[in-house]
């Protein structure tokens, strides 16, 4: 299974540690596109590469992964954009709240159809969460 994992980069890498466990235990079910999401030395700039680039590479990830996994607990433009995209495609989407951060859940998130929001506060929340979500679909694919 290929798994495209958004999370926040220019919109905030305060949960940097947080997507290097989500990173971590999506590779259990298959292979994560986007680890580098997850790097400690990833700053708010992003990666050292002309954005066109990082687009286009990331749409065609985006359109070759089998589901898109997104932490949406810190507002991103970038990360809104590709759950759009992943839905617009019917791409299997699972997106990751964390309540007691402080912030509320945008509405084109929590109300699209697309969209599956699983709300989590431990790790250990957060890999049930994701053990829920790729247990049945393993025996899909």
């Amino acid at each position: 299974m290929r798994i495209y994992f958004a999370g926040s980069i220019r919109g905030g890498r305060d949960d940097w540690s947080l997507y290097r466990q989500t990173v971590n235990v999506l590779g259990e079910y298959g292979e994560v596109l986007t680890e580098h999401i997850a790097e400690a030395e990833l700053s708010v700039t992003g990666e050292d590469l002309d954005d066109r680039f990082v687009n286009d590479r990331d749409l065609e990830w985006l359109r070759s992964c089998d589901c898109l996994v997104a932490e949406v607990t810190i507002p991103s433009l970038g990360v809104g954009y590709e759950i759009g995209k992943a839905t617009e495609w019917s791409k299997p989407v699972l997106c990751l709240f964390r309540p007691d951060a402080g912030r509320s859940l945008s509405a084109m998130i929590a109300g699209s159809p697309g969209v599956r929001v699983r709300e989590y506060t431990t790790p250990e929340d957060l890999k049930r969460t994701l053990r829920e979500y790729f247990e049945p679909m393993s025996d899909m694919l």
